[in-house]
């Protein structure tokens, strides 16, 4: 999951940005509004952290760009603007969530969880063969064993077994897994992968990381491709 933080304070930015990629997610920051909505239209997030009071215009104006665009993620919005008359405001222009600073990280990060659960359509319950992946509580178990993957290694495998079946590049992956400005080369997708293989395919039989010669990886149970040759 990709998350966009537009803050302009950069201590609540930091603080932020270490919290959410601590659990688990890409996160890439804005510092005012122009950026956030560049930002917003060059990449495909899954939600939207937005401050109201940013150096260049009105926060419920950043809003209102991302709401005009055809693919537009959840928003919550996070702001010392804490009357109700504000919060109520906010809502009614578009935003999924109100959240007044100041405020507790669990707090957020359970609001977080909550607008994905509402907006994200797809299981949160994710299974491959014998592989089951509880999105919301980030437990990993295969053939009933448990598994324990570190955040990044979670970010690849719930986006691969979203995308079952799919092959992925490895820009596609580090994109949705890594933040905007990560400046490394996409072969640490494959350190990745390898370490992900080493976990949950090196000791059993069925292997479900499959490679894709010159596009990248999928993931897939061995059944499942054999049927999907036949058809």
């Amino acid at each position: 999951m990709r998350i966009l933080v537009v803050e302009d304070e950069k201590r609540i930015a930091d603080f932020l940005c270490r919290g959410l990629e601590g659990a688990g997610y890409a996160v890439d920051a804005a510092p005012d509004g122009r950026r956030a909505i560049e930002f917003a239209a060059a990449a495909n997030y899954d939600l939207v952290i937005l401050d109201l009071m940013l150096p260049d215009m009105d926060g419920l104006a950043v809003l209102e760009k991302i709401r005009n665009r055809k693919a537009s993620p959840p928003v919550l919005i996070l702001s010392a603007r804490g009357a109700v008359d504000d919060r109520v405001h906010g809502l009614e222009q578009g935003a999924d969530d109100y959240l007044v600073k100041p405020f507790a990280f669990v707090e957020l990060l359970a609001r977080v969880r909550a607008l994905f659960r509402r907006g994200q359509p797809a299981p949160e319950r994710l299974q491959v063969g014998d592989l089951v992946v509880d999105c919301m509580r980030r437990k990993v178990t295969r053939a009933g064993e448990n598994i324990e993957l570190a955040p990044k290694e979670f970010g690849i495998l719930e986006y691969m077994i979203r995308n079952k079946g799919r092959p992925l590049s490895r820009t596609m992956i580090v994109e949705h897994v890594w933040d905007m400005d990560y400046d490394g080369l996409t072969n640490i997708v494959d350190v990745y992968i390898r370490h992900l293989r080493g976990k949950i395919d090196d000791r059993f039989p069925a292997k479900l990381i499959q490679t894709v010669r010159g596009i990248g990886y999928l993931i897939e149970a061995p059944a499942e491709e054999a049927l999907a040759r036949k058809a």
